[in-house]
């Protein structure tokens, strides 16, 4: 293959998993998102407008970087984004269970670029809902 067929390729499976996340989110075609584990669950939802190295985007819309993001530095902040959306983020509350909500706060937390202490639960996930 000759590297524009390679680039084409690459181009759609990319925009085949942004727009994945973008249907899922949308549609309602789930009830839930099957994934648990966070890392899974911030591939299949957030890396999309996030980017898969958490370094955000510019384009439709404005989508800031979670790599070296000092918001994270405290649980409740990403909690209450994902459970109940901000602008262009759309609230995942109702197609994320407490545990999932948790498991992708601790990636973000935990990755990315970022080392923040402490690790959050599906109990405080609850109370934060």
């Amino acid at each position: 293959m000759n590297r524009l067929s390679l680039t084409m390729i690459a181009t759609v499976l990319t925009l085949s998993g942004a727009a994945f996340a973008q249907d899922f989110v949308q549609s309602g075609t789930s009830a839930k998102l099957p994934q648990t584990e966070g890392e899974a669950i911030y591939n299949a939802i957030c890396s999309g407008c996030h980017m898969p190295d958490g370094s955000g985007a510019v384009g439709a819309g404005e989508y800031p970087a979670l790599a070296g993001n000092s918001n994270l530095e405290v649980a409740d902040y990403p909690i209450y984004l994902i459970i109940h959306g901000q602008k262009a983020m759309p609230p995942l509350g109702d197609y994320l269970d407490d545990a999932q909500v948790a498991a992708v706060v601790n990636y973000i937390r935990h990755n990315l670029g970022n080392d923040y202490e402490g690790d959050t639960d599906a109990d405080y996930v609850a109370q934060s809902r």
